[in-house]
């Protein structure tokens, strides 16, 4: 098989939705032996967890929490992991950790012992990598996972890889010049800086053909610039926590979802499913044992792309990185959150959507919420109002509006405010 990195990528949607729904169930029980989400999804029934709308009513654990949680029992000398995770080591009680890292936050995630733990050997292929090429990999090697991410991941495809780490730009020029590697994986932008350095003193990289990028944003731009040197880059979305979610393919069109994954896009602020095409933020169930995140909030914004992918890969779509789903502004020296504005909308059931636009100067805000409505009873404004006030303890006005009339771009809380 050349074109695709295994059998999974291609299967009928249906078997591979049965195939999902049937691995849930597992999932579900694997968290509920942790003690934090055992706590979060004590009383349910994992047997009975086997669809999309069992799954959805379940509770969304979002990364603050985890970090909270985490920073609680390290203060009482307890497990560094919060609770989330099911391997570790002796002192834990736990066994099986491989490495341990620490994200900003800090944030520590453990590796098991899985080959390609992360997954992202999938979005490497995707990217062009091929077994026996040289991988230069400028992403961290040390703290965070991102280096051992993509080097197991190259691993899994039978490439060999040079540590090259981050910083040392020369060095790693060096590197690059005498070693001729095959392809790339790091930030963008990294790989931007040594090939402007090249051309600075006069360095050709005539094998340096391919490349996977992540860790931020990838502009079209900068796509097209690296392009017109030689290298054909590819996006991939994943997290620490959740390995990877989503990549980019040579369709240009979108990102596919990774096979080990069940991802939702919900109302921030909530758990709940918006529609197809619709902005919201990304939440992931991982089939993954070891560190069993179950309704996982990334924070990040996307939606699903209709249709499939032109390459033959037969998964969903998602539209890529769209912005943060954390929307809080403070208003009149008080936060609102996008849990409220949630809460307001669901008092009312005329509510279809709602979206709180701050605008003014600071302080001295003004809040409107403007909300579609399905139907307008009278004194339906001054309830909605009414209700803001309740959740929020702020005063604002009420706007009603047509059905699908306010913006797809995911955002709950607009902040409209002039700031200087």
């Amino acid at each position: 098989m050349t074109d695709f990195y295994d059998a999974l990528e291609t299967r009928d949607p249906a078997a591979r939705e049965a195939a999902l729904m049937a691995a849930l169930p597992r999932q579900v029980a694997a968290a509920q032996r942790t003690r934090a989400l055992g706590e979060a999804l004590a009383g349910v029934d994992a047997a009975g967890v086997t669809s999309r709308a069992a799954l959805a009513k379940l509770p969304v654990t979002r990364k603050s929490e985890l970090l909270e949680r985490q920073k609680a029992e390290r203060a009482a000398g307890g497990d560094p992991f919060g609770g989330f995770s099911a391997i570790g080591w002796r002192t834990l009680g736990l066994q099986g950790a491989q490495r341990v890292f620490q994200s900003p936050g800090p944030i520590y995630e453990p590796e098991g012992a899985a080959r390609d733990y992360w997954r992202f050997g999938r979005a490497l292929f995707a990217a062009g990598f091929r077994a026996g090429d040289l991988v230069h990999n400028s992403f961290s090697y040390h703290l965070t996972p991102a280096g051992s991410m993509m080097e197991t991941g190259a691993h899994a495809i039978g490439c060999t890889v040079f540590a090259g780490g981050v910083g040392n730009t020369e060095l790693q020029l060096q590197a690059m010049t005498e070693l001729r590697p095959d392809a790339y994986a790091g930030t963008p932008s990294f790989l931007r800086i040594a090939l402007e350095k090249a051309d600075e003193l006069g360095l050709k990289l005539p094998s340096l053909q391919r490349a996977s990028v992540g860790g931020e944003a990838f502009p079209p731009a900068l796509r097209d610039w690296l392009a017109a040197r030689g290298v054909q880059a590819y996006q991939s979305f994943g997290t620490a926590d959740l390995g990877l979610i989503a990549y980019e393919t040579a369709a240009r069109e979108g990102l596919v979802l990774d096979e080990g994954v069940i991802v939702e896009i919900v109302r921030p602020g909530t758990g709940d499913p918006v529609a197809e095409g619709e902005v919201g933020e990304i939440v992931v169930t991982v089939l993954n044992p070891d560190y069993p995140l179950v309704r996982f909030g990334t924070g990040d914004l996307s939606a699903v792309l209709a249709g499939r992918c032109p390459t033959g890969r037969t998964n969903a779509r998602i539209k890529g990185w769209m912005g943060r789903a954390d929307q809080t502004a403070k208003v009149r020296g008080m936060f609102v959150h996008p849990s409220q504005v949630a809460e307001v909308a669901k008092r009312h059931p005329e509510v279809l959507k709602a979206r709180l636009v701050v605008e003014g100067e600071m302080a001295n805000d003004r809040m409107t919420l403007r909300v579609e409505c399905g139907s307008r009873p009278t004194g339906l404004a001054e309830a909605i109002a009414q209700s803001v006030r309740d959740v929020t303890k702020l005063r604002g006005e009420v706007v009603l509006c047509d059905p699908a009339s306010l913006p797809n771009d995911g955002k709950v809380i607009e902040d409209a405010r002039k700031l200087g």
